[in-house]
């Protein structure tokens, strides 16, 4: 595979309350998890933003879905790619059932679009 001579960077979004749902998320991972989930996007990031299943899919327009599972637990992240070098990271949960709930691919759609009205909320 051939990489770019981008480098990508991983965006945490920030919504209008100051929290940033996927770092949480992230955050009350027990250890082993979280390493995983890290890894995952650091590997998202090496290549290039994009990543075919079972890693990642097509959610809605920009939005993908990056594909954690760890032992029963499955974690997803939606995320898009701005201006071609920033991974937003939009939203994150637990899937519990075979098909992604339709309430958080509106969240996530919901964070894309405050986005884009911001444009400089991410860290």
């Amino acid at each position: 595979m051939i990489y770019s001579e981008k480098e990508y960077k991983l965006c945490y979004f920030i919504d209008a309350k100051g929290d940033e749902p996927v770092k949480e998320y992230i955050k009350l991972l027990n250890k082993k998890e979280r390493a995983k989930v890290l890894i995952y996007l650091e590997f998202l990031k090496e290549h290039d933003d994009y990543l075919d299943e079972p890693y990642s899919r097509h959610i809605d327009g920009k939005i993908r879905e990056l594909r954690v599972d760890f032992a029963r637990n499955r974690h997803r992240i939606f995320y898009f790619t701005f201006t071609g070098e920033k991974i937003v990271l939009l939203s994150a949960f637990q899937k519990k059932t075979p098909k992604t709930p339709r309430k958080e691919i509106e969240k996530a759609i919901t964070n894309y679009n405050y986005f884009l009205k911001t444009k400089n909320n991410y860290d």
